[in-house]
């Protein structure tokens, strides 16, 4: 139980000091209004649909194969992903039924050996060379925006900080573009 004291009276307010947390953020409020910034950055959030994907937040407890259907929006061509994703052929066309399944194969047998499957070598490099292309994005989010290291604030929280860092992360993405055309 919390002691109730007479500082915690509206009468008393008038005496109590704010703290440094409370004045650093009535000036970022001052300098940058938290509602023109989430208005600014939310046509750039990442929505699922006309060929774009979301974001999907879990507990870390979650493999990312269960979310492999939340992260399709059923339009897709082909689906890229590492030997982890191996076997997810149909989850995959349950969720995208016309998509081809461009996913890594393992080059081991069930023995540990390593296959000497040479066409299968330049296959998978082939894909991870596609792969490498669009996980920069993940590369931007850990280095220029320092997500590195998740802390844990609830899923809600956590998913709504994604959603503002790869809003953030399309803009840099395209911030030659956006210079061009004056935005």
């Amino acid at each position: 139980m919390r002691q109730i004291t007479l500082a915690c009276q509206p009468s008393f307010e008038k005496y109590s000091r704010k703290s440094r947390h409370e004045e650093f953020l009535n000036t970022m409020e001052a300098v940058v209004p938290w509602s023109e910034l989430e208005a600014l950055i939310e046509p750039y959030y990442p929505k699922a649909g006309k060929g774009r994907h979301s974001v999907c937040t879990s507990a870390a407890s979650v493999s990312d194969v269960h979310v492999l259907p939340d992260l399709l929006h059923g339009e897709e061509k082909k689906v890229w992903g590492d030997a982890g994703y191996q076997g997810q052929t149909e989850a995959i066309h349950k969720a995208a039924p016309d998509a081809q399944d461009m996913t890594n194969r393992r080059v081991k047998n069930s023995k540990g050996e390593v296959d000497e499957d040479e066409d299968e070598k330049r296959k998978n490099r082939t894909k991870s060379r596609v792969r490498a292309k669009v996980e920069w994005a993940f590369r931007v989010l850990k280095r220029v925006f320092n997500y590195t290291k998740v802390r844990y604030r609830g899923i809600k929280k956590n998913h709504e900080w994604l959603l503002t860092a790869f809003a953030l992360v399309n803009l840099y993405q395209h911030r030659k573009r956006l210079v061009l055309l004056g935005a």
